[in-house]
């Protein structure tokens, strides 16, 4: 019998130039400088737009392949009934520096290494800026009334390399404040990750629960982005900061939705992390995802903000769980 075809599984290699720039240009500015994000975005997204009800922001994978990502946005939107004229789309692309020396690209485009904008690192120029740091100026700029004086919601979504994107983001975010401020909702939607930061270091273990992890094979395993040792600076944790407890207590309230392939359960997918932090995870993603869900429900036993839907049929494609019956519910509440 013929198996799915998995039409967004990132098997082509993420070190080499993406084949297109997206058009559209964000400016962010933080304390450590200026720099420009390039993005595909509904028109002129940052005009007035007194009709738009919701924001979609989709997160590419690791290719940087934000053209793709653009396209499958359009495809879900399109099969959400109703929900087309109300909703903009916004996908800004983390450039690599091959990307931009291809591209001949000005000197002020933002540019990371080629995974680091994974976790929330900062840019490799022209400023240190965080990728995190370029979700929130996005976020801000939604947040402007005079501009969106109907939006009522905004979703933060990613598969794959995207969607560790968004679930650390939602760890440690900075820009839900100005949403807050105005009544306008914050979902986070997590699709088939290679891994998730833990909050301590228990790890999954043989019998289905978590035990003490044992560092001596792998003495990083709870480095940033698989736990918050070493976390960035965007994080804020530590001295005169934040402490774990109080991410982790703010991450179990947030709207979060994380969607898995019934069929993402390669343990040999070439896009698969197999580090020894993220094997300690799980031995594919579906087994990670599975185990990051008992162990938030183990560590909330009051309850979760969070939900958790498997999507059969569908492995490590980005099409398939954002275009299923979940997948609609989770970007545009269909």
């Amino acid at each position: 019998m013929s198996q799915p075809v998995d039409r967004d599984d990132e098997r082509a290699p993420n070190e080499r130039p993406v084949s297109a720039v997206a058009p559209q240009q964000l400016t962010v500015t933080t304390a450590a400088g200026t720099g420009r994000v390039p993005m595909y975005a509904t028109s002129a997204w940052d005009l007035p737009r007194a009709t738009v009800k919701r924001a979609v922001i989709l997160i590419h994978g690791r290719l940087r392949n934000a053209d793709a990502y653009y396209n499958l946005a359009r495809r879900a939107r399109a099969a959400a009934s109703g929900k087309t004229a109300d909703t903009v789309l916004i996908v800004p692309q983390f450039l690599a520096a091959a990307d931009i020396a291809a591209h001949r690209l000005p000197p002020e485009n933002l540019h990371w290494d080629w995974i680091s904008w994974m976790g929330g690192e900062p840019a490799q120029g022209p400023a240190p800026i965080s990728s995190f740091e370029v979700l929130d100026a996005i976020l801000r700029q939604l947040a402007q009334r005079e501009k969106f004086p109907e939006l009522c919601e905004v979703v933060i979504a990613g598969h794959s390399g995207g969607g560790q994107v968004v679930q650390r983001y939602a760890v440690v975010t900075q820009g839900e404040a100005p949403l807050a401020e105005r009544g306008i909702a914050l979902r986070y939607v997590v699709a088939n990750p290679s891994s998730y930061v833990y909050f301590d270091t228990l790890r999954p273990d043989p019998a289905g629960g978590f035990s003490q992890f044992d560092a001596a094979g792998c003495p990083h395993f709870n480095r940033w982005k698989y736990g918050l040792d070493q976390a960035p600076a965007y994080a804020r944790l530590g001295q005169n900061g934040l402490c774990a407890a109080q991410l982790e207590a703010a991450y179990a309230q947030r709207d979060v939705v994380t969607l898995l392939g019934g069929n993402d359960c390669d343990p040999r997918h070439p896009a698969l992390d197999i580090s020894c932090a993220a094997q300690a995870q799980g031995e594919n993603r579906l087994a990670r995802g599975r185990a990051y869900a008992r162990y938030l429900r183990m560590r909330h036993p009051q309850g979760l903000n969070h939900r958790y839907f498997e999507v059969p049929g569908v492995g490590h494609d980005g099409d398939g769980i954002f275009t299923s019956a979940a997948g609609l519910a989770a970007l545009f509440g269909a």
